[in-house]
This record gives C-alpha cells, structure tokens and sequence, in this order.
C-alpha cells in the first residue's frame, strides 16, 4: 500500500498519524468488544447526556464514566468531589433525576456508564455537604462515626508500610475501616443503589488505600458482582502495597504505561514500541486499564496533558491503536490553576468553549474508537520503524495505523496484511 503520511496540520510540527480500516459498511461492534472510555471529567450529568447522544455513541465508545455523583463537600475546587458527605446522589454535577436521565440517555446511545466512587474515606473538616448534610471530621450523621474510621489519625508518611498505607489518612481525610461490617454494609448499599440505577460499572477511587481483600468482600454483596470495576491502584517501585494484589477483584488502572508513554513521546524513540505493554513488564492486558493522562496526572505532571500539543495527540492515537488495556480517553477543561474546579459547574454548552477541551470529541482520537472496534481481537502484523521517531503496524487483516513524530514529512510504500481494496483513511476523511 503506498500512500504519502502528510496531514495538512500537523505535518510542520512533527505530528501525523493515517489510520486505515477495511472496506465495508459501518457497523456497531457487537457487545464486549467496544472498550473504549470516555472520562467526562466534572462534567454535568445534562452534558453527559447530550454527548452520549451527539458524539459518543456515533463515534463507537464502549462507556462514559462520568465524576463521583455523591453528595461531597462544598466548595468549588475540582477535589470536592472526592470528600464525600453522604452516599446520596446529590453532587454539584446533578441530583438522583439527573444521574438516572444521563444513565438511560447514555444507554440508548449504546454507551455503557462507569461512575466513579469514593469509598476510601469521607470528607475533611465540617459543614455542610451539597445536598444539605450537616457533617464534622469523624462525624457523618446517620452514616458513620469515629467508631467507623481505622484507628490511625495521622497522614500516611511511607509508602514502604503496609499499615501506615492502608490505615492512615490519605492527604488527612478520615480512613473508613472497610473491615468494619458496618463499614462494608454501607458502601455495598450505596454501589448497589447505583447498580439499581443501571450504572454498568465501578472506578473504585484510592483502591491502594484499602485491602484487596475488604474489597473483595464489598464486592461479593452486590446485587451483580459480575459489574465491572476498575481499581485505581497506583504503582510505585519498592512500595509495599503492589496493584496487582487487586486483579482478583477486577480491572486494575496500569499507570506505568502513561508514565512510560510520556518518557517515550517526549524524550526517546517511537521504535521502542514494537513491545509495549507486558513485554514491558506492565499487569496482564486483559486486566489493565490504560490512560494517557487522567485528573490527578494531567496535574501533577507525571504524564503528558493537554498541553504537549502533538505528542499529546500521537500518544492518544497510539493506545487506541495498540492492542494492550482497556483504554480511557480523558475529556476535561483547560486548567492554570491545578485546584480549579469545573467551567459553569460542569455545564458543557459546547466543545472548545468556556475552557472545556473535549479531548474525546478530537477528530484524531474520536476517530480511532471505530478502529479500535474494528480491529478487536487482531494482533499486530507488519510492525515497521525507521529506528527513531516513525512507526507503523496492522492490526491483523482489518486495520493498519502510522505514526510520525518526526519533523519532516514521511512517505514510503508499506507491506500490509490489508485485502485488496478501497481503503478509508479515517484520520483525514
């Protein structure tokens, strides 16, 4: 197959990227093969309605998952949403209507929904929650007391512990003692309680702070254990609490592989590639959630944002390309101040306005969620680099992707495993 790999765009500022898939009518994916996620990052759920229904579900995405929707702290910094008040849906993105019009809304589309929940701790100080709670530090009326928090009051100060990380508090926030009865009685109520919602699947927030095993018996009390769950575990080298001690419970969040992609897109060579994922010691694929960037990353600077221009782009385009995880595709707004809180309250009028990014909606990325589905289940063939900066593969017989993160254009004919055919070129069609 010959074709010159020039966008119009990116070709000047050392970003391209031509993907192609076979011939044929469109066609849904058939369930399970469409893995793809859209994090609307504090979006509304109004606004995750209406882009279920105008962009995620045309373009091929398999879920949204959408901010935690229960009731937190007041306040208008984007972290509020992770102290929660109550196991009442009564967050700043919407009531219990709202959750269940964007759930119904969202399925209709074809989308499944991912909400992600705090069950780690409960909120800071006292107040007053969003939706009206009256609450202290320790103290969750009709809820829990201080009876219900591990008994370690401090900041959790080493990683090396297994204690001190799974007993104290993280950034000071009051640790649920989740082998308490209580304690898993409430937060299997309040995730069935969505499940009866029809929410399809779990991020489980700070999951490294509590046992594998505590979780695995919150999981055993659900209405549909089969649900699906991705467990934010953060790896970290010689720590004492490893994320592979979650892959019993479900899905575990690999952040090696985002951390990696940044060292790769920003500083080394595209080649090095050719095995990422388990070559590179990363979790099993089929158990791993992968990312370019998520909230806490995009901020603290351990993986590419926003910001990185084409890397950003070419990195997005490679994981959906790439057959490791389960990808998440980030949809957030721009941010100086790494404490701000949604544009609007989290109301999205339109993309590309009012400071919402929209990174799923980007026809680079938008794009490769089709190709994505079409090559499920292809392994790579024809794997091909220049030794730097320029890469290209097939996903078996259906689909073929280059990318070029060099500063000049690329052209060359490339061996394929492609049929005969008219092809489209979904990057630029």
């Amino acid at each position: 197959m010959a074709r010159k790999l020039m966008a119009a765009v990116l070709a000047v500022v050392a970003g391209t990227a031509v993907a192609v898939t076979a011939p044929g009518p469109a066609q849904a994916a058939p369930p399970g093969t469409k893995d793809v996620t859209a994090v609307m990052f504090e979006w509304n759920f109004a606004s995750v309605a209406k882009a279920c229904t105008q962009t995620l579900g045309p373009a091929g995405y398999g879920y949204v998952q959408v901010s935690p929707p229960q009731e937190h702290v007041q306040g208008g910094q984007w972290w509020t949403s992770y102290q929660p008040v109550s196991y009442r849906i009564a967050g700043r993105l919407g009531d219990r209507a709202a959750f269940k019009n964007m759930i119904d809304t969202c399925h209709a589309a074809g989308v499944k929904v991912v909400a992600d929940t705090v069950i780690n701790h409960m909120a800071n100080g006292s107040g007053t929650g969003t939706g009206g709670t009256p609450f202290s530090k320790y103290d969750y009326p009709g809820l829990y007391s201080g009876a219900d928090m591990d008994d370690c009051r401090a900041a959790i100060s080493t990683y090396q512990d297994r204690a001190n990380i799974q007993q104290c508090e993280l950034v000071q926030l009051p640790d649920l003692d989740t082998g308490e009865e209580h304690v898993r009685k409430s937060i299997a109520g309040y995730m069935n309680d969505l499940l009866s919602l029809g929410v399809d699947g779990l991020r489980i927030d700070a999951a490294k702070h509590m046992p594998a095993g505590d979780l695995a018996a919150i999981k055993s009390r659900l209405t549909n254990p089969d649900a699906y769950w991705k467990q934010e575990a953060i790896f970290g080298a010689g720590e004492a609490v490893s994320p592979s001690e979650y892959l019993g419970n479900g899905d575990v969040q690999e952040f090696r592989y985002a951390r990696d992609l940044k060292r790769v897109f920003r500083n080394e060579k595209l080649a090095y590639l050719k095995n990422y994922g388990e070559g590179w010691g990363y979790m099993a694929s089929s158990a791993s959630g992968v990312f370019v960037d998520n909230h806490d990353t995009e901020r603290g600077g351990d993986t590419l944002n926003y910001k990185d221009g084409a890397a950003y782009t070419l990195a997005s385009v490679f994981m959906l390309a790439w057959p490791y995880g389960s990808p998440d595709v980030h949809s957030g707004y721009e941010w100086t101040d790494k404490d701000a809180g949604p544009p609007a309250n989290g109301q999205v009028s339109a993309c590309y306005t009012g400071g919402w990014k929209c990174q799923h909606a980007w026809r680079e990325i938008s794009s490769m969620v089709a190709f994505r589905n079409a090559a499920h289940g292809q392994g790579v063939t024809h794997w091909w680099d220049n030794g730097n900066n320029a890469v290209a593969f097939g996903r078996g017989d259906k689909a073929y992707v280059a990318l070029n993160h060099e500063t000049s254009a690329l052209t060359r004919t490339f061996q394929t495993a492609l049929p005969a055919g008219t092809y489209c070129d979904v990057q630029n069609n």
